[in-house]
This record gives structure tokens, C-alpha cells and sequence, in this order.
């Protein structure tokens, strides 16, 4: 197969009139400065690399719209988010994620980090097939074509000393070692099995969730396994002041004790740290996942991305609860929250932050090979049009900064995954009608039963 970009984001500035060249899944030549040979695919705009959506729950999809409708706080969303969590099966939980990751798709996400922690029946009792929940998602991820990585999560607490109740018993296993078995399972089903698209990682919830002497259990199998591990850190101060109440540290210091920090973890959110916090997490290299649109639409807070990245924590970006799914909002919410805070304009430039939606997203979800333009990585490009209202005006010297600050999702032209084209001309090839399907696998998962 032949692409030719108008232009394209090499990582190193934009280039034009780029030839890029595929066998199969991966990219085996790249030309700047060719004209388009016959029969190749013309693609109009600025070609990127595929966005990793490195944070997502995709059933919180369902409550877009529903959720904004009053004042509350991060909990009374809670409540709210724990009955949709009570009313999926594994076949309504399929529907939904697959019209869900259809959008990411429509929005030039090649790959998508699944925080998921909805195992069980209601009520807690296990599925015939213990991991029937986890593979719904990882076949609706096929359905739209993209790739997944299945943060499975130790979910084993309601809170600090807390039994789980309610809807959380659907997410716990009892114990970080039945856990690890049914999680065995799923990884080892999915390495042998015909799915090149999925890869199985690891998970904690947070320290409200899992108890202080179970965190290493998980940090141990994402090691022995070398796969990536995610954790929810410091979104909220009374994260902070439980966790500091019962065991005397922060929460980022409780992982760090326990190994759950490093190369291959992300924490997510990161809100709400201490100096020293930021120190541990940029001192073990430990990713950090910025989901800006959440954290302001459940009133967060705004987390310490810039100082993080000059600790040396690597930044990458997540929809998390799917307010909006953009990863260009996301990116540009990263330096323009931080100019609300400080006052101050031009923390990241345009290349970083791409970065951070490509190459970094990638990376903290276990696909390396993935998020570049270049030989021997996985041909995943997304086009962003230059000629929207959004972006008209904009060429090759300032394309990177016009992707970044003025495009939306809206923009994304055509999708290649992996080799296979899966939205072209802004229409995804594999699912039909997107809004349709969003709109009845909604319906579905908040529809009231009959009493």
C-alpha cells in the first residue's frame, strides 16, 4: 500500500508531499519530497501518527449529557456512573463499546487503553466464562477496528477499610491472588489467540481500592509479565487525606514502597501532589496520564503536567469518562489550563504535545512500535483536514499548531490502522452509522426497568 501526505508530522517538524509505503501492519519506507507516484492514496491535510486514547472507561459514555444537568461533586457523579455500571451484560457492554471506540476511531484513535474494572455479574457472582466482560471489549475494539490494551483492575475495596457494596461488587475478585488467576487466563487466552489488535495489562484501581498490603501483588504480575500497569492517583484531596489518615503517606509514596511505580507504570491524573510526589513519579520515570476534559468536568482540578514532564515523568493523554472524545482538546486543555493557572502563555509547543497524543500514549500502553512515522512501526496515520473553518489558512509552517489549537475531532479526514483504512473521508468503513449506534447502545445501558 501508498499513502501520500500533503503533509506530514514527522516528529521532528512537519515535512510535505511525504510518500509513505506499507507490507501488512507496518511501514516500510518513507519518502519527503516526492511527487505522488500512480496509485497511490492522496491524503489532504496533515498526516499524523494514530492518537493513543491512553485512559478510557467506555461505558462511561453512557452518561454524557446526563451528568452535566446540576451541581455536585466528583462523588454524586459517582453515583450516577455506579448505575449504568449495574444495568451491562457482556452483550449490551459489546454494543456499547463498539459504537464508543467507532467514535475514537472517527476522532484518529488508533489505540485505546481500557480501564476496566466491570467483571462480574450484579451482584458480584462471576460469569460463566470469568472474563466474558473483558473480552466483549476487546471484540468490540476488533469490531472497530482499532487496537486495545486491557487494563485489567484490582478493584477490591468500597474505600480505605471499606467493604465494596452496591455496583462495586460487580468489580471486585476478593483478593489481588484471584485476581491474578482470572487475569492469567485472560492474558493467556488473548496471547495465544488470533487478536494482534489486543494486548492485556494491569491495573489498580487506586489506593481507596486496593488495600496497601495487595498493591504489590498487581505491581509483581504487571512485572513478571512486562506489561504496562495504570493506576488512578491523587484525582481528589480526599484520596490524599484517607490514604494519609490510615497509612501515613501519600498515595504516591504508598505505590513507591510498594514497586507500583516505574517505566512501565502510569498514574493517572496526578492532581493533587506534593513536591515530593512529583519528585518520586519524575525519579522512577513513571508515565503520567492527563484526561483534561474529565478533570475539569468533575471539577478535578488542574494537575502539575509541566512540572511532572521537567521532573521526568512522561505525559500522555486519556477521554477517561468520555465528556468529549478529542484528543486535540485534550492536548491543547494541557498548556491552556495551565495558562489559567499561572497567567502565562507557551508551556508545551504544538511538537510536544502531539508527542504526548502519539508516541507517549503508545508507549504507556505497551505498543512501542507504535506512534511514529518511520520504518518498521505499525502504519497507523491519521489526516486532519487544513481546510475546515477550524484550520483554513494554515500551511505547512504552522499545520502542527493549527492540529493542536484550533482542530477538533471534526477535522479527522481518514484513518489507516495497522495498514487497513477504516475511515475515509471522515466516514468509518466497519461501522455503519456511529451516531446511530451511540444512540441505541445508550439508550440501552440508562434505560429505566419497570418497577
Amino acid at each position: 500500500m501508498r499513502w501520500h501526505a500533503q503533509f506530514a508530522w514527522l516528529g521532528d517538524g512537519v515535512a510535505a508531499d511525504v510518500l509513505i509505503e506499507a507490507d501488512g501492519e507496518r511501514i516500510t519506507s518513507l519518502t519527503r519530497g516526492v511527487p505522488a507516484p500512480p496509485h497511490a492514496r492522496h491524503l489532504p491535510g496533515l498526516t499524523l501518527p494514530g492518537l493513543a486514547n491512553a485512559h478510557s472507561h467506555a461505558f462511561h459514555r453512557a452518561l454524557r449529557s446526563r451528568v452535566q444537568m446540576n451541581r455536585g461533586t466528583f462523588w454524586t457523579w459517582r453515583d450516577q456512573m455506579y448505575e449504568v455500571a449495574d444495568r451491562l451484560d457482556p452483550a449490551s457492554y459489546r454494543a456499547l463499546a463498539r459504537a464508543v471506540f467507532a467514535e475514537m476511531a472517527l476522532a484518529g484513535i488508533s489505540c485505546v487503553g481500557e480501564f476496566h474494572y466491570l467483571h462480574h455479574r450484579p451482584g458480584g457472582a462471576p460469569y460463566d466464562a470469568p472474563n466474558a466482560m473483558g473480552e466483549a471489549l476487546i471484540a468490540a475494539a476488533a469490531d472497530a477496528g482499532i487496537r486495545i490494551t486491557l487494563l485489567d483492575t484490582c478493584y477490591l475495596t468500597g474505600g480505605i477499610g471499606e467493604p465494596l457494596k452496591g455496583p462495586q461488587l460487580r468489580f471486585g475478585d476478593g483478593s489481588a491472588g484471584n485476581w491474578a488467576r482470572r487475569v492469567d487466563t485472560l492474558y493467556e487466552q488473548t496471547d495465544k489467540a488470533d487478536r494482534p489488535h489486543a494486548r492485556v495489562g494491569a491495573a489498580i484501581h487506586s489506593v481507596r481500592a486496593v488495600p496497601r498490603e495487595q498493591v504489590r501483588a498487581v505491581a509483581s504480575w504487571a512485572k513478571e509479565h512486562r506489561a504496562p500497569l495504570h493506576v488512578h492517583l491523587s484525582e481528589q484531596p480526599a484520596e490524599n487525606t484517607a490514604c494519609l489518615d490510615a497509612y501515613g503517606v501519600t498515595p504516591a509514596r504508598l505505590l513507591a514502597e510498594a514497586g507500583a511505580l516505574g517505566p512501565l507504570s502510569t498514574a493517572v491524573h496526578a492532581t493533587h501532589l506534593t513536591d515530593d510526589d512529583i519528585g518520586l513519579l519524575g525519579a522512577t520515570t513513571t508515565g503520567v496520564c492527563m484526561c483534561p476534559t474529565t478533570e475539569r468536568d468533575l471539577a478535578d482540578g488542574i494537575g502539575p503536567a509541566r512540572r511532572l514532564a521537567d521532573a521526568g515523568a512522561p505525559i500522555c493523554l486519556g477521554s477517561d469518562q468520555h465528556a468529549a472524545i478529542d484528543l486535540f482538546e485534550e492536548a491543547r486543555a494541557v498548556e491552556l489550563d495551565e495558562r489559567l493557572r499561572t497567567r502565562v502563555r507557551g508551556h508545551w509547543t504544538a511538537g510536544e504535545l502531539l508527542a504526548a497524543a502519539t508516541s507517549s500514549g503508545h508507549h504507556a500502553l505497551g505498543w512501542p512500535e507504535a506512534g511514529r512515522l518511520e520504518p518498521g512501526a505499525y502504519c497507523d496515520l491519521v489526516t486532519v483536514a487544513l481546510d475546515s473553518v477550524r484550520t483554513a489558512g494554515a500551511g505547512r509552517a504552522h499545520a502542527a499548531e493549527a492540529a493542536v489549537f484550533a482542530a477538533t475531532a471534526a477535522d479527522v479526514r481518514d484513518v489507516v490502522v495497522s495498514g487497513r483504512q477504516i475511515v475515509h473521508d471522515g466516514r468509518h468503513l466497519l461501522v455503519d452509522d456511529v451516531p446511530a449506534a451511540l444512540a441505541a447502545a445508550v439508550e440501552s445501558a440508562t434505560r429505566e426497568e419497570p418497577a
